[in-house]
């Protein structure tokens, strides 16, 4: 089986519709009805949920087959697909080294041809990570677009379904399919925009305006930033323009993205105690023992850490030092990109400011790999769209882009980000 595979199945389409033909993987933390959906975890290995997710009727009732579901970060916790608990996935545009997180077997499998299609999902950068380290496309929504229902929760209030193909109307198409509301999830809203998606992906970028955030190439590898300019000189020949612009807010992100994520982490994982969810232990002992037990042999060890960084944060005493100025931090960022989106149609810059990590290189500093989402984890923050597409290779190996529009603005995102792939 190939290791961007926990489970490869054959699910055939409920209906004849606009993905009639098309294969598609999806991530293994989305409900599929009498498929094991494991979250990568030792804690689900066994769990079959008894129905399927909205974005997966409506992808069978689009005519897609479904052919698997795939590796991930386990709970979508990770930026290198190493921590699952059935093993790492390999990189196919860069054998050795990891496809990215927590999505990484849905980029791997469309970028080895294993599917025509992918659906992951993106906390933190879970989609455009992987996206850009095998070189193909990812696409997160804004956060509404697309029905939560039946995706397995991590942080609910920063994470959204979103599509992987290899050309930007493939993606576009596949959204179509999947966004608009959903009345099993409150939070999803109907679009102010009734033109498909897949329509503003003509590659037409005349008059277009791009910010470059300054902050978003501090610190990022020389040979990516290069890479980052070719292509926005390719958009500047096909009629765009481009001009730096300030957004000082994002440089608070990481740290406030990891105290709301785990906080949340930590309380909707707390339903995992071998009694009411998930893998239960051989413990003899009180039902505080077997609970504990329970826990640490389900969960790995990155799991752990984020769930006591979160309880941490939220306990008595450090919640208004921790946790409330995280939440004000985040109001900052969605205030920062509202205003220099009011000036720009679009803010690009390197999806990933590092290439893709030789396998095992940063698992023995987690730091290290919070950092590499400094690109990415704004644009959950502010709810925002974005998109990331292959910009070319650099030392042979790729290199992603990152477009972000307005709340609701994907044919914005997805209308540029057509120029180049």
């Amino acid at each position: 089986m190939s290791d961007a595979f926990i489970t490869e199945t054959e699910i055939e389409p409920a209906d004849d519709g606009p993905l009639s033909g098309l294969t598609i993987a999806i991530k293994d933390n989305i409900s599929t009805e009498g498929i094991r959906t494991t979250c990568a975890s030792r804690m689900l290995e066994s769990y079959v949920p008894p129905y399927d997710a909205t974005v997966v009727s409506r992808v069978r009732d689009a005519g897609a087959t479904i052919v698997g579901k795939t590796n991930m970060d386990e709970f979508g916790m990770g930026t290198t697909t190493e921590t699952s608990y059935f093993g790492p996935t390999d990189n196919p545009a860069a054998p050795g080294r990891v496809p990215g997180g927590s999505s990484g077997g849905s980029a791997a499998a469309v970028a080895a041809g294993e599917a025509d299609l992918a659906l992951g999902s993106d906390t933190g950068g879970s989609i455009r990570c992987p996206a850009a380290f095998c070189g193909v496309v990812g696409l997160k929504p804004t956060y509404g677009l697309v029905s939560r229902y039946g995706l397995i929760a991590y942080a609910n209030s920063l994470e959204q379904i979103g599509p992987f193909a290899n050309t930007v109307e493939d993606a576009a198409e596949l959204l179509d399919v999947i966004a608009g509301p959903d009345e099993r999830d409150a939070t999803t809203r109907e679009s102010p925009d009734e033109e498909s998606y897949a329509s503003a992906a003509d590659g037409d970028v005349d008059g277009t305006t791009i910010g470059v955030p300054t902050q978003l190439l501090d610190g990022a590898d020389g040979a990516v930033v290069e890479t980052f300019w070719n292509a926005l000189d390719e958009l500047e020949s096909a009629g765009a323009s481009y001009t730096e612009v300030d957004l000082p807010s994002v440089e608070s992100a990481v740290a406030a993205y990891y105290v709301i994520a785990t906080s949340e982490a930590s309380s909707n994982l707390a339903r995992y105690d071998g009694v009411r969810y998930g893998h239960a232990s051989d413990s003899d002992g009180n039902w505080n023992d077997a609970f504990a037990q329970s826990r640490e042999d389900g969960f790995g060890e990155e799991v752990k850490r984020r769930i006591l960084l979160g309880t941490y944060a939220l306990s008595a005493g450090y919640h208004d030092k921790y946790y409330k100025q995280a939440q004000d931090a985040r109001a900052w960022i969605k205030q920062d990109f509202d205003r220099v989106l009011s000036d720009v149609d679009v803010l690009a810059s390197p999806t990933m400011p590092v290439f893709p990590f030789e396998r095992g290189e940063g698992l023995d500093d987690p730091l290290s790999l919070y950092l590499a989402d400094a690109n990415t984890v704004p644009v959950n923050l502010a709810d925002l769209p974005a998109i990331s597409v292959p910009a070319g290779t650099a030392d042979g190996l790729p290199v992603g882009v990152q477009f972000v529009g307005p709340a609701f603005g994907e044919r914005a995102v997805v209308r540029v980000g057509s120029a180049l792939a």
